[in-house]
């Protein structure tokens, strides 16, 4: 059978597509962020539309690409700026000639990835047990009386082994396959992947990784350097799938949670801007309680502390504002931050907008509820430009925390 590739936009339908039923029934149960229906006028074709999830599905005669609605290299430039909002540049280039986004994203990692190989492969200690003739490390007396009894040898021990096998080692060699499985079509990337992979072939543990279970990292002066690399590569472990079956069929995905994206870029990006540390500004959200019980909870994207009080805190998600206003959810979810906060003002910025800025008083309270956009669909110095407007205002909205007593931010995209 000829192999089809069919290239789809996030949000929007691609209607009477020909699917199998095998390959209808393996997008239905492992790609469940892409709608598939029955094209009711057209037997054996499939209405597909995709939600926020966007990159390459690979089944054996069928490639599925979903793009975003900006162009991947502006979804790049968002990916590699909140990994390093310093060193962004360096990589653009080589990003902005890949084919899509999945192509961009293993160019941007094998990029990081050579430049910390760049240093030499890691080495660590890493704890072993085994069970040896002579004493290394401690013994372990509790397994020895388990396993042995009252006999002396083998020993029971523990030790810290100097090896390449390491939790970062893994953690990177585990995203290389899992890129390599996916059908690249640049021989420049494969090229690059395949280097990168020769560093780690011999000594590593292959590893399969489930999103949910990745190993935690212990960062130090002598790894920090390979810190952007093992970023990218968390996201490609969490972002992909192994091979999974489904009706006879195998095939792999790898997609990019847009809502992700542009919530890190923005909580990255305003930090920069404003010059604050990671305990002032967290970089994850921050877990708080609406009530008084704490039963009931929230959590912000965005925080700004200042001597264990919350000053300043926000949400992202990716969205296009109407001209009608934002949805009432949106505003509601504003509202509940600004009181159980104790703040007096909101800010929520979405990815897409028909205005620029508008604004909304709460009655009997005055709290004030602020809608700014900001259009990541542009070149990045534009894009970063309106950051620092951005920034400015937040800046202006902290003053009226010492005027008021209180202040909210949140980002809505």
């Amino acid at each position: 059978m000829e192999h089809r590739t069919f290239t789809l936009t996030e949000h929007q339908t691609t209607p009477a597509v020909a699917l199998s039923p095998a390959e209808a029934g393996w997008l239905q149960r492992h790609a469940p962020n892409l709608e598939v229906r029955p094209a009711w006028d057209a037997p054996g074709r499939y209405d597909l539309t995709p939600g926020s999830h966007v990159g390459t599905i690979a089944l054996p005669n069928l490639s599925v690409l979903i793009r975003p609605k900006i162009a991947a290299e502006r979804v790049l430039f968002l990916i590699s700026y909140s990994l390093d909002s310093v060193r962004w540049q360096e990589q653009s280039m080589p990003m902005a000639v890949q084919p899509d986004l999945a192509e961009g994203m293993a160019a941007l990692f094998g990029m990081a990835l050579r430049r910390a190989l760049a240093q030499g492969v890691q080495q660590g200690y890493r704890s072993k047990q085994e069970a040896l003739t002579a004493v290394r490390g401690r013994i372990r007396f509790d397994e020895q009386l388990r396993r042995r009894y009252l006999r002396p040898h083998p020993l029971e021990v523990e030790y810290d082994d100097f090896t390449l096998d390491t939790d970062l080692n893994r953690l990177l060699y585990a995203a290389l396959r899992r890129l390599r499985r996916l059908p690249l079509r640049s021989n420049v990337v494969r090229t690059l992947l395949a280097g990168c992979h020769a560093a780690f072939r011999d000594g590593v543990t292959a590893v399969e990784y489930e999103p949910g279970r990745l190993p935690e990292i212990h960062w130090s002066r002598l790894n920090q350097h390979y810190w952007p690399a093992a970023e990218l590569a968390a996201k490609i472990l969490s972002s992909s799938s192994v091979e999974l079956e489904h009706g006879g069929l195998h095939g792999t995905a790898f997609t990019i949670d847009m809502n992700v994206v542009f919530e890190q870029f923005v909580r990255i990006a305003l930090r920069h801007e404003l010059g604050l540390s990671t305990l002032a500004w967290p970089l994850r959200p921050r877990r708080d309680a609406m009530d008084q019980g704490r039963a009931i909870a929230i959590e912000p994207d965005l925080s700004w502390i200042e001597d264990g009080q919350v000053v300043f805190v926000g949400d992202a998600k990716y969205k296009r504002v109407r001209s009608g206003g934002p949805p009432n959810a949106d505003i509601y979810q504003l509202h509940a931050y600004v009181t159980s906060l104790a703040l007096s003002c909101g800010l929520l910025i979405y990815a897409e907008g028909e205005e620029r800025e508008t604004s909304h008083t709460v009655r009997h309270t005055g709290t004030n509820l602020i809608v700014r956009t900001l259009d990541v669909d542009g070149p990045p110095a534009e894009v970063l430009a309106n950051v620092r407007d951005l920034a400015e205002l937040v800046k202006n909205l902290r003053g009226r925390t010492e005027a008021n007593g209180a202040l909210i931010f949140s980002a809505t995209g």
